[in-house]
């Protein structure tokens, strides 16, 4: 059956990104030096990133029949009962419809108890937005991914201050990960140990879009791969500085 796969569930969608010379000022009009359409959304992006890196994965979410959309809707419990779990060795969500997604870790935490432990599925999220609903995602999975903005929310202002914090939120055992741009990246563990990773900068900023999916999936490459997790943010970093110097995903493994 070959290398089993990693797959990410949340959000595809069209970014379109417009060039201007300058950020534009409230109520005034500015002329676009240029403008380009690339599918985007936190999983898909992620999912790029994983393919690049070489590692078998793939993507659940709601595609569109064509560019344009409305109100697609997100994956849900009944969706993922459909989901072949023998096929998978890591599974990540994308925080977004929270109490759905309960019911799906859920499944994924019955399988395991039924598996060996080499053939479990490590279990990720992602908690991006400032919504209620997503924190009680805090609770599952062994990696969980916090951004900078809900760290913010809650009034922190490093992200080992926030991983100090938040860490009582998450289950026994599992590793809270923070990445806060230009200041690197942190994960906290059940050793108690904040480890920290610088940023990498390349030598121009190009494109930073999609710089935190880049980070997340780098991250969970190395995890997979069985470094170890101060091995694997350093990794993380590497790659979302890489990508933060070209435009798109092209070009950052080399």
């Amino acid at each position: 059956m070959g290398e089993k796969r990693i797959l990410c569930i949340g959000l595809v969608c069209l970014d379109i990104i417009n060039v201007v010379d300058r950020y534009p000022e409230e109520d005034t009009d500015t002329r676009c030096l240029s403008q380009r359409w690339q599918r985007g959304g936190n999983a898909s992006n992620s999912c790029t990133v994983l393919s690049l890196l070489g590692a078998p994965c793939a993507f659940m979410g709601s595609l569109a029949p064509g560019y344009i959309a409305e109100n697609l809707p997100d994956v849900t419990a009944d969706d993922f009962k459909k989901v072949d779990l023998t096929q998978y060795k890591w599974i990540h969500w994308e925080g977004r419809n929270a109490d759905e997604q309960i019911k799906m870790i859920q499944r994924v935490e019955d399988y395991n108890k039924s598996c060996p432990e080499d053939q479990r599925i490590t279990i990720s999220v992602e908690i991006e937005k400032e919504r209620e609903e997503l924190y009680q995602l805090f609770q599952y999975g062994e990696v969980v991914f916090v951004s900078k903005d809900v760290a913010r929310h809650f009034g922190f202002t490093s992200s080992a201050e926030a991983l100090t914090g938040l860490y009582p939120r998450v289950k026994k055992g599992a590793y809270l990960v923070c990445a806060w741009a230009e200041h690197g990246a942190d994960a906290l563990g059940p050793d108690g140990r904040v480890l920290h990773s610088p940023s990498f900068p390349p030598e121009k900023i190009v494109d930073t879009l999609g710089a935190g999916d880049t980070f997340n999936a780098s991250v969970i490459y190395a995890l997979s791969k069985g470094q170890t997790m101060e091995e694997a943010i350093t990794f993380g970093c590497r790659i979302a500085g890489k990508k933060c110097g070209v435009q798109g995903y092209d070009g950052i493994i080399s």
